[in-house]
């Protein structure tokens, strides 16, 4: 194993720079810098994702991506409790990925909205393509 290169001067502490020796492109980074997230909003993000990070949330997705059900009908399609899936489904209720409807005693889910069905079958067929 080889050395570091010391021959070299190290930059100074509050200079940018890559491990790659070469200078920091500042006109890229001052054109990209006001489109990224903030904190806030990739916090969000971070525990939206987090939400998702769940076999069985992911299950109860796939069965309401088909259309709205009640609990007893998630239940038995996903082969959960209906104590599990009401767990499960208020979590997802929290992130606003499932929304619900009062019928009479029955309660219907349904994804909340366009965006988290597109977003749920595009990660599906993501993961359903070849690798390359």
């Amino acid at each position: 194993m080889s050395s570091p290169d010391r021959s070299q001067p190290s930059p100074s502490p509050d200079a940018p720079h890559c491990r790659v020796r070469h200078p920091v492109d500042l006109d890229n980074v001052r054109s990209r810098k006001p489109h990224i997230i903030g904190v806030e909003k990739s916090q969000r993000m971070a525990e939206f994702f987090s939400c998702l990070a769940d076999a069985n949330r992911l299950r109860i997705l796939s069965a309401l991506a088909l259309g709205e059900q009640c609990v007893c009908d998630l239940a038995a399609v996903i082969n959960l409790s209906e104590s599990a899936v009401s767990h499960q489904l208020r979590t997802l209720r929290t992130h606003r990925i499932v929304g619900y409807r009062r019928q009479g005693r029955n309660v219907f889910y349904y994804l909340k909205d366009h965006h988290i069905l597109n977003f749920y079958r595009d990660v599906a067929e993501h993961l359903d393509e070849p690798d390359e």
